[in-house]
């Protein structure tokens, strides 16, 4: 999908088919789009020229009466080299500019000028300088536990504020140069989302390891004060929480640390992902229904008191804490328009609030379905789907399924590969298979190691489909016996979804 400059204001999509937050003024293409990853960790005070890809130009428009074409490069706009997408619209801004692009096979630079309007450009990129990388080395990096076999963007340990803005991504701020916090600052590219784990600098550097030769300034490394020097642009944090090390009473004081900034608009709290490759890495162990009851006590109690003295909850909690606590999911009222689904808050609650539509007393042909999950929710989904069972001529049957490409300790739906569902599921066993949007490259039909669906039909000798985003939508799949096309919510899931969650 290309790039297009933001030019008209993002329509507003369910958030249930939406990429992570799309920062305001984007138009509807742009959210769609993910850039591609780049590997750079230079820092540069002023941008070097680095070439902008152009995929298309609009016919009529300025650029094509300069003759310009696709395939061509972008160089500078008003003399500046233009480091991405939001540098390109700050100059455009100005109203007049001189933009310069040259065919890249040898041809001459062309000159032209644009006054007031857009100059016709769709790039292949929003980043045109390079994906910023990661400074830290995370005890609970996901990238770090990824077994070997899958698509090279799954190994980018990326940390770019300017994805973090116009996506949503989270970011640590260690790899920030002052050049870049001017930047964020003077553009105001707000809100960014910001990876906090604990406001405590001794107990945030043991969790996140920063590389020193990495850290362009040693003040990078103090959250505090860069929430601080960010004052003027809101944030949107999350603190990844490691049994023993980051949760109780720090928890506690890194929360009442940040909801005394008045920038910092949200805090959603996860629990680590773990997986079964953690080879020459330290020692974790998942939270245990007893800690993570511990958890959520304490952040409910935070809850409370935010609503009193912010009007808000002020910090959600995943999905995640509550199953592994036993701890029965909030309404949907408790999670205040859901500003953290994409991060795993709430996503359960969003599936299950719009219930079963409306079951007939019998099927007009019979079908056995198989609805595949993880070992997680697979208990929720079960009770969810009950009434289904009053279906005469439907054998409806939740197979919660054992992860072997990340290990048995992964238990979400999301980090499901085509291999395991083949090792799952017996050729023929079912009429049709549905699965999670979650377990789907967002937009395709490729699962996390590269399997498509059309393989799984060949391979299992039954329709496999999507079940769709809400309950509702998995009912009529079942009952009609197809799935919807569900695009998925967001990538392959919390933890790991490099290309769209971008956990650090």
């Amino acid at each position: 999908m290309p790039a297009r400059a933001p030019t008209t204001p993002c329509e507003r999509r369910a958030r249930r088919r939406r990429p992570r937050h799309p920062r305001p003024g984007a138009t509807l293409l742009e959210c769609r789009v993910v850039p591609k990853v780049v590997l750079s960790r230079k820092q540069r005070p002023e941008p070097a020229l680095t070439p902008a890809a152009i995929r298309a130009v609009e016919p009529g428009s300025a650029a094509a009466r300069a003759g310009v074409l696709p395939g061509w490069e972008l160089l500078r706009v008003n003399g500046r080299a233009i480091p991405d997408i939001l540098a390109y619209r700050r100059e455009l801004e100005r109203g007049d500019v001189l933009l310069e692009a040259r065919d890249p096979s040898g041809g001459e630079a062309v000159t032209f000028a644009a006054s007031w309007e857009d100059p016709g450009l769709e790039f292949e990129d929003v980043i045109f300088d390079g994906i910023r990388l990661c400074a830290n080395r995370c005890d609970f990096c996901y990238v770090h536990q990824m077994p070997k076999g899958m698509r090279k963007s799954l190994y980018i340990m990326d940390d770019d504020f300017r994805t973090s803005f116009l996506y949503g991504s989270f970011v640590t701020l260690t790899n920030l140069t002052d050049h870049d916090l001017e930047r964020i600052v003077s553009e105001q590219l707000s809100p960014l989302y910001v990876s906090v784990h604990s406001a405590d600098p001794q107990v945030r550097e043991g969790l996140m390891k920063p590389w020193p030769h990495k850290v362009p300034a040693a003040s990078a490394l103090d959250v505090r004060a860069m929430i601080e020097r960010l004052e003027s642009i809101a944030l949107y944090t999350q603190l990844v929480l490691v049994p023993g090390r980051n949760d109780g009473e720090d928890l506690e004081e890194t929360l009442s640390y940040l909801a005394g900034r008045h920038n910092v608009r949200a805090v959603a709290a996860v629990p680590l992902g773990l997986t079964a490759h953690r080879a020459h890495l330290p020692h974790l162990e998942p939270y245990t229904p007893e800690r993570a009851a511990d958890v959520v006590e304490r952040l409910t109690a935070f809850q409370q008191r935010m609503l009193q003295e912010r009007g808000s909850r002020f910090v959600f909690a995943s999905d995640e804490l509550y199953l592994r606590a036993g701890v029965p999911l909030p309404g949907a009222a408790a999670y205040e328009g859901f500003p953290m689904l994409e991060n795993g808050v709430g996503m359960v609650r969003d599936f299950l609030d719009e219930g079963l539509p409306p079951l007939p007393q019998r099927l007009a042909s019979p079908r056995r379905v198989l609805l595949a999950t993880g070992r997680l929710f697979g208990p929720v989904l079960e009770e969810a789907v009950r009434p289904l069972a009053a279906v005469s001529g439907l054998e409806l049957e939740v197979r919660a399924v054992t992860n072997i490409t990340f290990g048995e300790v992964t238990s979400v739906a999301g980090l499901l590969a085509g291999r395991d569902l083949l090792a799952a599921v017996a050729p023929g066993e079912a009429d049709l298979l549905l699965l999670s949007p979650s377990m789907l490259k967002y937009g395709t039909e490729t699962l996390l190691d590269g399997t498509e669906l059309s393989e799984l039909r060949q391979r299992l000798a039954m329709r496999v489909d999507t079940g769709g985003t809400t309950l509702a939508e998995l009912g009529r799949a079942i009952l009609r016996g197809a799935g919807e096309r569900a695009l998925p919510a967001f990538g392959f899931s919390t933890h790991a979804a490099k290309e769209a969650a971008k956990q650090h």
